[in-house]
């Protein structure tokens, strides 16, 4: 075969790779703005969470009152070119309120919803990012790859300060037997395993629970005692706490049903998680004389003084420490 053939299929051979080069661009770069469309709406409905948590807030905070609800309307109505200051606007009214005066359900709302803006916000900056990067190559620009797909934006807001105590609020059960004693847990924090403490059953409250639901389920997973959320009497206390557990800070807001242990039933914590098999030593039950002689610490502190007249809830609920 002559040279000139071999000069041909040469040509031929680089205008293939040429070809799957600029077939395997344009691909790519659609790929990347679908990725940089789906970012956006995912940022965009983590902000307008944000907004009507925001609203929430305004409702019960007054010091913020009306001027925070305006802004956040003014967040969600604002068109992509005002989205901006709208957006900054209300990260800096919603780091002026003071959350220790709102409910902890609350809080732990906003600071959810300010969490996932914050993620929301840099995936969507590394998928703008990683477009834009494509779209400024010479071929690219020069060869029209991208098409009539417009040119990916940032969206350039300040990041909510995010606290360093979680939220935590926590659904708990004062559980009776027919002796009017109370059942306690001993257990201790895994970062202190040399000091214990005993406490009621109950434990967090997940996402979209109410409180009452969240105090039946703890009991059965925690107790075997299976007792419908509307049999629950309260919430009797509330106990606000800040606390450590497992070297991370959290902002505890406690709320306490009453409860009687049904005849014939028994305890079995065979419905422990893990981490509660790790922390727990003990259960027993405690009347309130012995809860006033013991030197072993017992959450509430109170629970001795209050324990006699619980059974006879007046319908008030009480703060307890």
């Amino acid at each position: 075969m002559s040279a000139s053939w071999w000069l041909v299929l040469a040509g031929l051979a680089l205008l293939v790779l040429i070809g799957i080069w600029l077939v395997g661009t344009a691909n790519r770069l659609d790929r990347l703005h679908v990725r940089t469309d789906a970012a956006w709406a995912a940022l965009d409905a983590a902000l307008a969470r944000r907004a009507v948590v925001a609203r929430a807030v305004s409702g019960i905070d007054p010091g913020s009152g009306d001027h925070l609800r305006a802004l956040a309307e003014r967040a969600e109505r604002a068109d992509r070119p005002d989205r901006e200051p709208a957006e900054n606007a209300l990260t800096r009214e919603l780091a002026s309120v003071d959350r220790r005066e709102l409910p902890l359900t609350l809080v732990a709302e906003l600071a959810d919803a300010e969490q996932r803006v914050v993620i929301a916000r840099r995936v969507h900056g590394d998928a703008v990012r990683d477009t834009l990067s494509l779209r400024r190559r010479r071929a690219v620009r020069w060869l029209k790859l991208a098409g009539t797909a417009p040119s990916p934006e940032y969206l350039e807001i300040a990041e909510p300060s995010l606290s360093e105590d979680v939220p935590r609020p926590a659904a708990r059960v004062v559980l009776l037997d027919a002796e009017g004693r109370v059942l306690l847990f001993r257990g201790h924090d895994p970062a202190r395993a040399g000091v214990s403490y005993w406490f009621t059953p109950g434990g967090g409250v997940e996402a979209g629970e109410d409180l009452r639901t969240a105090a039946s389920r703890e009991l059965v997973e925690e107790t075997g005692v299976v007792l419908p959320a509307s049999s629950l009497v309260g919430p009797v206390w509330r106990r606000r706490v800040a606390f450590s557990f497992g070297g991370r800070s959290f902002d505890g807001e406690e709320w306490y049903f009453l409860a009687t242990l049904p005849e014939g039933a028994t305890v079995d914590t065979s419905g422990f998680t893990e981490v509660e098999v790790e922390t727990i030593a003990e259960h027993r039950w405690w009347s309130a004389d012995e809860l006033s002689a013991t030197s072993e610490t017992v959450y509430p502190v109170q629970l001795a003084e209050l324990l006699p007249a619980v059974s006879k809830w007046d319908g008030t609920l009480r703060p307890v420490r």
